[in-house]
């Protein structure tokens, strides 16, 4: 056997931790934590996820109101959308001549026309001007295409019924004759 082995004073053994006694009178090492750090640990815990549930619910509040007003406006644009087939049946009307008894009934489908027409606009629904423009797919949908005299290629020459937006979205596309060249 070693005989340096069992001497103490060389023995290469790890000392013992030296600990301390904190205020009130609990004996604490180096290397344990006490009961403030593990309450200030939980407490940062805790508050970490409260500012994340926070969050979360925040995000979520605001998506629910987005969702809830894009129903509201693809519903909007639904009923103005049929709104706008009656006012087409109004325009044909009124285009028909109407022998002379039947100009009371007239002017009374104008009034209802100008009233329909402005609750359009307070709606937020504009006609789109087709005539002139150029044929642009996004906004137009050709029914057809002919050649015309002094109209450039892809010109719209004729407009079969009014095309309306609601905003920036298209609730309608105009229905348009195209000019095609010659």
């Amino acid at each position: 056997m070693n005989e340096d082995a069992h001497d103490p004073q060389n023995a290469t053994a790890a000392a013992p931790e030296e600990s301390t006694q904190d205020l009130g009178g609990s004996t604490t090492t180096p290397g344990d934590t006490g009961p403030t750090e593990v309450l200030q640990k939980e407490r940062d815990e805790l508050y970490d996820r409260l500012l994340r549930k926070t969050a979360e619910f925040d995000n979520f509040r605001k998506r629910v109101e987005r969702d809830r007003k894009e129903m509201i406006d693809w519903a909007a644009a639904d009923v103005l959308g049929e709104l706008i087939a009656i006012v087409d049946d109004f325009d044909r009307a009124l285009a028909a001549d109407a022998p002379p008894e039947a100009q009371a009934y007239k002017s009374g489908l104008e009034l209802i026309q100008r009233q329909l027409a402005e609750l359009l606009k307070k709606r937020g629904v504009t006609p789109i001007d087709a005539l002139g423009a150029d044929f642009d797919p996004h906004l137009h949908q050709a029914v057809a295409y002919e050649e015309v005299d002094g109209a450039r290629e892809g010109e719209v020459v004729g407009v079969m019924a009014k095309g309306y937006k609601l905003g920036e979205r298209l609730l309608r596309p105009a229905l348009v004759k195209v000019a095609k060249a010659s």
